[in-house]
């Protein structure tokens, strides 16, 4: 079998933790090399199946091209082959409006992810195709012909007020039908509803397919409702929490499974607040707090401003957590 067939990459991260990791940035908007290669270093000791780079966490999508191979050099080689390397891949955001250029966005991004090393594609939604008459049939070619250069594929249900598209079932059915297909990440935030209606659906008719939460609000939940895996920005910090709440579910361990779920929980409502798009340097505020990262390294360039009553407040819960020593 091969390392990069979509049956071992579903064995490998089953029951696995897959962080999407940032992408530490200077005050001045510049990758912060040394900060980065030291958090990669730190994320290697923790218990996780492997990281997701170029996902939203990692500002997958605004970063450029010689941007986004440092930042997947990095991981590949301080990983190793042990650990599943996630891609994310979709068109650049920058004015790109005919379908043809968007596809060929795509497919050179999952090229260069490939050849970067990685192991698996996690695919953006296509959002130009939102709305337009023909968006069934431009969502299911648009991941067919990702799936044609030969990559393991990741789907991405990503609420639309993220900038995702509400899949129909009928488009669901066509994708998780594609024998590339790995299994598929939600990442719902705010509608339990659809996260339970999706999740039937694999469990019926794909359970060949692996449901993977990107849940990060409702992490333990979301493995109640048959999730196998989670691919969360709220793994690349307190990483070993999240990791034992999942361990404790499917070894069947109720009283620790409520007591890292309350803990969890706790993080996560630090982290995933408004303005929604503040969470990735909420996350790496986290790092600061936790010694892995300097303050100078913890911006995102993309972001809100948040105010730094929030950095305080991120470092009481880690402290009332247990994450920071007294």
């Amino acid at each position: 079998m091969s390392a990069r067939s979509a049956e071992s990459v579903r064995n490998r991260i089953d029951r696995g933790l897959i962080p999407a990791v940032p992408v530490p940035f200077d005050s001045g908007g510049q990758i912060a090399t040394l900060a980065q290669e030291r958090y990669a270093q730190y994320m290697a000791e923790q218990p996780i199946a492997g990281v997701a780079v170029w996902a939203h966490t990692g500002r997958g999508l605004h970063l450029d091209r010689d941007q986004r191979q440092q930042v997947l050099s990095v991981w590949r080689g301080v990983l190793g082959p042990g650990k599943v390397v996630v891609a994310g891949v979709g068109a650049s955001p920058r004015g790109v409006t005919d379908p043809s250029a968007y596809m060929d966005s795509a497919l050179a991004m999952a090229q260069d992810a490939l050849a970067g090393g990685a192991d698996a594609l996690l695919v953006y939604p296509p959002t130009l195709f939102r709305g337009q008459p023909r968006e069934p049939a431009l969502i299911v070619d648009y991941h067919r012909r990702l799936a044609s250069i030969g990559a393991p594929l990741i789907l991405f249900y990503l609420y639309e007020a993220a900038g995702g598209i509400s899949y129909s079932t009928e488009v669901l059915r066509s994708l998780l039908s594609l024998p590339e297909v790995v299994g598929i990440k939600l990442a719902t935030l705010d509608s339990v509803m659809t996260y339970q209606s999706v999740a039937r659906l694999l469990v019926e008719e794909f359970p060949q397919r692996l449901l993977i939460t990107g849940e990060d609000r409702f992490l333990g939940y979301s493995l109640m409702c048959a999730a196998r895996a989670a691919l969360i920005g709220m793994g690349a910090a307190c990483t070993r929490l999240q990791h034992d709440l999942m361990q404790s579910y499917f070894g069947g361990r109720g009283d620790d499974f409520l007591r890292f779920s309350n803990r969890v929980d706790l993080l996560s409502q630090v982290l995933f607040v408004p303005p929604m798009e503040g969470y990735i340097r909420r996350v790496l505020w986290a790092l600061v707090h936790l010694g892995v990262l300097d303050a100078e390294s913890a911006h995102d360039p993309w972001g809100p401003p948040l105010e730094q009553l929030e950095f305080g407040t991120i470092g009481k819960t880690l402290r009332v957590l247990g994450e920071l020593k007294d």
